[in-house]
C-alpha cells in the first residue's frame, strides 16, 4: 500500500466502482490539499457522488486505494469530518437546534454541547427566531442552513458537500459561499461537488473535472482556462492597412470591430503593428477565457450540455 503524504486531507489512486458491471467510477486519481477550497465538477451521473462516497468510507470501491486524513480507513476519521450528501433529510418533528445537535452527536459532539452550540450559531447566522421551531415549520432555505450548521457544528477538519447550492435561491448560494471561505480561512479542507461552475470559478483554487466516471482535468483554474488563448475584442476607425497582417487571415470585421485570438508572440506586436499600420485604435481589450470555455474544451460540448441542463432543472435562475 502507497504511504499517505501528511500534506492532503484526500488521496484516492485509481479508484474504480462498477454497479451491475457498469462502472461508475473508472479509475479516478485525485489529491486535495489540506486547507483548500476544491471543486469537483461534472453533470448529473458523472460519478461524483459515488466519488465522494468511496473517499468517505461509505462505499468501498471495487479497485484501487484511498486515504482520507491520512487514514486508508475513512470511517476511523468520521469525527473529524463534516459531510453534506445530496439527499437532505431532517426529523421534520424535531427542533432547529436540536437537529444542529443530533447530527453533532453522530460526530461524537456531546448533546449538551451541541444544543448549545446549536443556538448560537442560529442566531450567527440570522435565525434566531427560528430555533425552537420545528424542521416542518422552516423555509426550504432556513431547513437547508439548519442542515449545513449541523455538519459544522463539531468543528471538523475536513467538510464535503455533495451538491450544497442545489435548490437553493441566490441570496442563500451567496450566504453559503460566505461560509465555505469562512471555514477556509480558519484552515477547513472543503471539498464539493457541483454542475454550477459559476460556483467552482468563484471559489476554488483547484477543481477536478469528472466525466463518464474518469477525470479528465484535475488542478488549478487557472491551469484550466489557460489550455485556451485570450480572446482579442478591438474596434479600429479604419478596415485596411499594412496593420492587417497583424490579424489572423481569416478574421472578418463586423463592421470597425474584430474578434479573433490573441496570437501566439503576444499583445505588444500586435499593438505595434496596429499604432504603427494606421489602424485607429478606438478601444482594445484582452479577455481572457473563463472555466466554463475552459470546461467546454476538455470534457467537450455534450458534457458541458448535460451540466447547462442540469443547472437549469435544479435552479431555474442559474446557469452553467
Amino acid at each position: 500500500m502507497h504511504a499517505p503524504d501528511p500534506q492532503f486531507a484526500i488521496e484516492a489512486r485509481n479508484i474504480v466502482k462498477r454497479f451491475d458491471g457498469e462502472a461508475a467510477v473508472d479509475g479516478i486519481d485525485l489529491t486535495i490539499t489540506k486547507g483548500s477550497i476544491f471543486g469537483i465538477l461534472g453533470p448529473n451521473g458523472a460519478g461524483k457522488t459515488t466519488a465522494l462516497r468511496m473517499l468517505l468510507g461509505i462505499i468501498d470501491p471495487d479497485e484501487g486505494e484511498r486515504f482520507l486524513l491520512g487514514s486508508p480507513d475513512p470511517i476511523s476519521k468520521a469525527h473529524q469530518v463534516g459531510y453534506l450528501p445530496e439527499e437532505r433529510g431532517l426529523y421534520q418533528s424535531m427542533k432547529a437546534y436540536d437537529a444542529i445537535a443530533f447530527m453533532g452527536a453522530l460526530r461524537g459532539l456531546p448533546l449538551a454541547e451541541g444544543r448549545k452550540r446549536g443556538r448560537s450559531m442560529m442566531k450567527a447566522h440570522g435565525l434566531g427566531d427560528a430555533t425552537d421551531k420545528q424542521i416542518r415549520q422552516l423555509s426550504k432555505g432556513m431547513a437547508q442552513t439548519v442542515q449545513l450548521l449541523g455538519t459544522l457544528v463539531h468543528d471538523p477538519d475536513l467538510i464535503i458537500l455533495d451538491e450544497p447550492f442545489s435548490g437553493l435561491d441566490a441570496l442563500n448560494q451567496g450566504k453559503l459561499e460566505r461560509l465555505i471561505r469562512d471555514q477556509a480561512d480558519k484552515g477547513v479542507t472543503v471539498i464539493f461537488s457541483t454542475h454550477v461552475i459559476a460556483h467552482a470559478e468563484r471559489l476554488c483554487e483547484e477543481i477536478a473535472i469528472i466525466a463518464d466516471g474518469k477525470v479528465p482535468f484535475k488542478g488549478k483554474v487557472s491551469a484550466a482556462r489557460d489550455r485556451l488563448r485570450p480572446q482579442v475584442h478591438l474596434e479600429t476607425r479604419n478596415l485596411d492597412g499594412p496593420w492587417r497582417s497583424a490579424i489572423p487571415a481569416d478574421c472578418q470585421p463586423l463592421g470597425h470591430n474584430w474578434h479573433f485570438t490573441l496570437p501566439e508572440n503576444g499583445v505588444e506586436p500586435l499593438l505595434h503593428a496596429l499604432v504603427e499600420g494606421g489602424a485607429g485604435i478606438e478601444s482594445l481589450s484582452i479577455e481572457r477565457p473563463g472555466l466554463h470555455d475552459a470546461f467546454v474544451q476538455i470534457a467537450g460540448e455534450a458534457v458541458a450540455r448535460k451540466m447547462k441542463e442540469d443547472s437549469a432543472s435544479n435552479n431555474g435562475d442559474e446557469t452553467a
